[in-house]
């Protein structure tokens, strides 16, 4: 029995069935003789609903996992290069395999006898939204062994229709020349056209400018937004890892105090023992002390005795 096959197995059960099937391999581990082993078992916590749903998707359904990572990859590349066609035909596409895939996995939960509402199936399709973003929260679902919903708070922004190449609307045709008067006011058109046309090319030329900050301010903001789910995943995966270990330091302080108890009851029991032993001891002693006295007042009478019979009688005389 090795960790990860453990893991695998207790990620594919239901929720509910998982703390008892973690229990029984806690205590197959010990019984193994492999503490760290069960240590790390018992460490392993209870999926979510949410989470238990996606990893059923990805279980249940593993021929949708790599085009929904292939779709991530195009939707990365996609705003890095800011491709405007490329992202709207994308999005389109993302919808609709998100939503797609979102019944499916409800429909596998109320298979596999779990039935979940909209708000878990709303969950999954943020966990979705997720994989389609990152490509470390893509790796986690697609493993199939999630704790809780993958957060999607790095997430693909609306493109900016100035920053997909929208042009302004083309100049209207300048009307026929004519003679006379009118050639006259067709050559101070001309003129304001041409000034007009300048100011255009001038303002095109800032918007251009501007575009391009804007282009560069939505990399930036794309790049930290990244960086802060990152980060977020990271401190997440510190608190999991606390709780973890507050989870066994308790179990340890546990163990520890029945130990505890159990050696106070015995040092209790002993000094009851010990009690008994002395006044046990104290008793012998008083006996042994009663029979000295005893042994030497029989002595002294028996010495008394023997004295009496080899004392001759009062008055006795010799016979003739």
């Amino acid at each position: 029995m090795d960790l990860d096959a453990v893991v695998d197995e207790l990620y594919g059960l239901r929720p509910e069935e998982f703390v008892a099937a973690r229990d029984r391999r806690v205590r197959d581990a010990r019984e193994a003789g492999d503490q760290a082993l069960a240590k790390e078992i018992g460490a392993l916590r209870r999926p979510s609903l949410a989470a238990w749903v996606s990893n059923l998707l990805v279980r249940r359904q593993p021929e949708e996992v790599q085009p929904l990572l292939g779709l991530g990859e195009e939707l990365r590349r996609a705003h890095r290069e800011l491709n405007g066609s490329q992202l709207r035909r994308l999005a389109r596409r993302q919808n609709e395999v998100i939503g797609a895939l979102g019944r499916q996995a409800r429909r596998l939960a109320a298979q596999a006898g779990h039935p979940v509402g909209e708000g878990v199936q709303r969950e999954v399709e943020g966990t979705l939204h997720a994989a389609l973003a990152d490509p470390e929260a893509a790796r986690e679902w697609a493993a199939g062994r999630l704790v809780k919903p993958l957060s999607s708070v790095i997430g693909f922004p609306a493109a900016d229709e100035s920053l997909l190449g929208r042009r302004p609307a083309p100049e209207p045709k300048a009307p026929a020349r004519g003679g006379g008067r009118e050639e006259e006011e067709d050559e101070g058109r001309q003129e304001d056209k041409a000034r007009e046309e300048a100011a255009r090319k001038e303002k095109a030329r800032k918007e251009d400018e501007d575009k391009a900050r804007e282009a560069e301010e939505q990399r930036r903001r794309v790049a930290e937004a990244r960086e802060a789910g990152r980060d977020l995943r990271a401190r997440e995966e510190e608190a999991d890892s606390a709780a973890r270990a507050v989870e066994a330091a308790g179990a340890r302080l546990a163990d520890v105090e029945e130990r505890v108890r159990v050696l106070r009851e015995r040092l209790r029991d002993a000094e009851q023992e010990q009690q008994r032993a002395r006044a046990a001891e104290r008793d012998a002693r008083d006996r042994e002390r009663q029979a000295g006295r005893a042994v030497r007042e029989a002595r002294r009478r028996a010495e008394k005795a023997v004295a009496r019979l080899e004392r001759p009688a009062t008055g006795a005389g010799p016979r003739g």
